[in-house]
């Protein structure tokens, strides 16, 4: 299957497309001056300490002060126990946390580097405990660890690299081995450590240059991490469509990927590149709601902030003759289609998925295994809890960045992000009270309503019957009005003060 990565850069954004074979399995945007802050890092100052929450407000001068919790601050390192994670950085359990007032001061300057993204009515959540990831290691300067990625099975590999490290790293600093370095000579690694070890120096001699708040360190550009993060061996080409930025990085890929330069392309092609290679209605598919599968079953995947839930659904899938063994392999290519969905829309947090009831506790743990076994190719770390009683499956994804659709959507202003409006005979209801909410009985004179055209059409249908929609008012008479695009709700009375604005007026009463 080939694998390629489509870049189309311009200097507003920058969007950069994982293809496998035809399908589209993940897909990151960039916006200039929306770019993104995970992996920042910033001299802040203490604004608030929340004691009830064993938190504190941090001032990094950005629209909203950063999360900082207890837990991530970094204080002695015997409290810590790390685990050999995800390639990122190892995971951090804090045994015993000290209360926030004596870790913090109101005022006090501090440095932090930028966890999750700041989104919704949310700042930044940020941590003391900083890492610098580069193509083959992390560096983790304020903790002296030695980590291996899970995606490096052997284990006589392991212990190698594990024992490099150890020798050549600094003695109070740690390092996570990334996948990349399984197939690294010792001199590339050796030589990326003391990049990193340099860089890492530069960041402390920028924050005692200058004063809070302050960004010391900015992660690079999409593209470049697209270069350090994902163009690795098994990548076929890297297409990018703009010349100046493919320039640029070649020049990268020459410094950190020497050898691959052959799969860098330039896209020579009329029109855009991601029409070229079928992306863009890709793209549209991975925002609906509803997802259809080959064999006829549907997904019904809903996103809140913290929480999605997926639904599984059968559709037009009819299976053979046995109908636990219809819904086992309806589950299990459901399994590996919520693994790509949930890559692709960067879906993180809570995840809750409800898959077509099954009898058998077997056939339970396959499915469960087959969403597992879906989640390998996933470079974000993700962990199924399995199934509950009620044959709900519990899971996490970690979040690294802002999801798709928090990128490219926004709340629509129609049903204020609720995904539905009143219907057409409960809005002529509405109607019908607002205008003998707004206008009394005994008063005189004439009133356009302004409402939306289907709105308008059903009232006009209703209205000729022998029971009229609008209200009767003895002295009063009422005018509908249609208004094209109009919102869905939209209810305006309005007294009329010319007869003329009368002409375009449909139903009287």
């Amino acid at each position: 299957m080939v694998k390629r990565i489509i870049a189309d850069a311009n200097a507003h954004e920058a969007r950069v497309a994982l293809m496998e074979g035809r399908e589209l399995v993940e897909i990151q945007v960039e916006t200039r001056g929306k770019e993104r802050l995970v992996g920042n890092i910033y001299k802040g100052r203490v604004a608030n300490i929340l004691p009830g929450m064993q938190a504190a407000f941090i001032d990094v001068g950005l629209d909203k002060n950063a999360f900082l919790y207890a837990g991530d601050i970094l204080c002695d390192e015997s409290d810590f126990i790390f685990e050999e994670g995800a390639d990122e950085a190892p995971i951090k359990k804090k045994l015993e946390v000290p209360n926030i007032k004596e870790l913090l001061k109101p005022n006090q300057e501090i440095m932090v580097q930028v966890l999750k993204q700041p989104g919704g009515t949310k700042g930044a959540r940020v941590t003391t405990h900083i890492t610098l990831p580069n193509r083959l290691l992390v560096l983790m300067p304020t903790v002296d660890h030695v980590g291996v990625s899970r995606r490096i099975e052997d284990e006589k590999k392991r212990e190698e690299l594990k024992e490099l490290l150890t020798r050549l790293k600094p003695r109070s600093m740690g390092v996570i081995v990334r996948t990349l370095a399984e197939q690294a000579t010792e001199e590339e690694i050796e030589t990326e450590l003391k990049f990193l070890v340099r860089l890492w120096q530069k960041v402390q001699e920028k924050a005692d240059f200058v004063t809070a708040p302050r960004l010391v360190h900015a992660e690079e550009t999409l593209l470049f991490r697209t270069v350090r993060d994902m163009f690795t061996p098994d990548v076929d080409e890297f297409v990018i469509n703009d010349k100046d930025y493919y320039e640029k990085v070649l020049a990268v890929v020459n410094i950190v990927s020497p050898g691959m330069e052959k799969r860098l392309k330039l896209f020579e092609h009329e029109g855009n590149i991601f029409d070229y290679y079928e992306i863009e209605d890709k793209i549209g598919k991975a925002l609906q709601r509803k997802v259809w599968m080959k064999n006829g079953c549907y997904l019904v995947i809903d996103e809140t902030e913290a929480l999605t839930v997926v639904d599984v659904n059968t559709g037009k899938y009819i299976g053979e003759d046995n109908l636990q063994d219809t819904i086992l392999n309806a589950n299990i290519e459901a399994a590996e289609e919520i693994a790509r969905q949930l890559r692709l829309r960067d879906l993180s947090g809570i995840i809750v998925i409800d898959f077509i009831d099954m009898e058998s506790e077997e056939n339970k743990h396959k499915v469960v295994d087959a969403l597992k076994d879906a989640l390998k190719n996933d470079r974000t770390k993700s962990n199924v809890l399995g199934m509950t009683e009620l044959g709900l499956v519990e899971m996490t994804r970690k979040k690294t960045r802002r999801k798709l659709s928090a990128l490219t959507q926004t709340t629509c202003p129609c049903c204020n992000g609720s995904g539905r409006v009143y219907n057409l005979e409960n809005m002529a209801m509405r109607v019908r009270r607002e205008i003998i909410r707004t206008v009394a009985p005994d008063e005189q004179g004439m009133f356009i309503v302004d409402v939306s055209d289907t709105l308008a059409d059903y009232i006009i249908s209703r209205n000729n019957q022998n029971q009229a929609v609008l209200p009767h008012f003895e002295n009063a008479h009422f005018f509908i009005r249609s208004t094209k695009n109009a919102h869905p709700e939209q209810i305006i009375i309005s007294r009329v003060t010319d007869k003329n604005a009368l002409s375009d007026t449909q139903v009287f009463c």
